[in-house]
């Protein structure tokens, strides 16, 4: 939304008295990558190794995909409506600033690009609970449960290390050229559109993708 703050400033700005609290709001890209690329490989060699079929498991790979787009859907939706929330109260205010605005204020800082653990594991068990709930529960498909994560895990990733690339590698031919340059617009230009980060897509779907 346009209330956020826009700035090209690089300086980190402290969020927390405590520098025990401090310290868990910066993060390198490596820490991410450490944490969430083994857990969806885990998650994707048991779903072969739990596989009660013979051949070529093709569930698998659909399900994988599907996660990857699932993910794309997630992306443009907590994008918009949870970190552009239009925060009507100061305690609101100061959330929206933490979980988002300090991003747009101080949109190259290298520390505070992708998505602290401390936010993203309740986040990731979260949505395992809800994979849970409708494939298991509702749809009774619980196999799709392992690959369909694992490729949604992969989908957070290629996000939050897009995001990363896009403020601090030039990206200058084709396609990162096009969404770099679709970022860069959503934080110098419209700030209130272009929510998707690693896929202009939803914004096309949902016309946040102005002409």
């Amino acid at each position: 939304m346009d209330h956020l703050p826009i700035s090209h400033n690089e300086e980190s700005i402290r969020l927390f008295k405590s520098d025990f609290l401090e310290f868990f709001t910066h993060i390198s890209p490596i820490v991410i990558i450490v944490i969430w690329l083994p857990i969806a490989l885990y998650l994707l060699v048991t779903a072969f190794k739990i596989d009660p079929y013979n051949g070529f498991p093709f569930y698998i790979f659909a399900s994988f995909i599907i996660g990857l787009f699932v993910w794309t859907l997630t992306e443009y939706l907590l994008h918009r409506f949870i970190f552009h929330f239009r925060p009507h109260t100061p305690f609101q205010e100061r959330v929206t600033f933490l979980f988002h605005g300090i991003h747009h204020a101080t949109p190259q800082d290298k520390t505070r690009l992708v998505m602290p653990p401390i936010v993203s594991i309740p986040l990731a068990l979260l949505f395992f609970g809800l994979f849970n709930l409708i494939l298991n529960k509702w749809l009774g498909i619980w196999l799709w449960i392992y690959p369909m994560f694992s490729g949604f895990l992969i989908g957070y990733l290629i996000y939050d290390l897009t995001h990363y690339a896009t403020h601090h590698f030039p990206m200058r031919y084709g396609y990162l050229k096009y969404i770099k340059r679709h970022h860069m617009q959503h934080h110098y230009k419209t700030p209130n559109q272009r929510f998707g980060v690693s896929s202009p897509l939803w914004d096309k779907v949902f016309r946040t993708l102005p002409d």
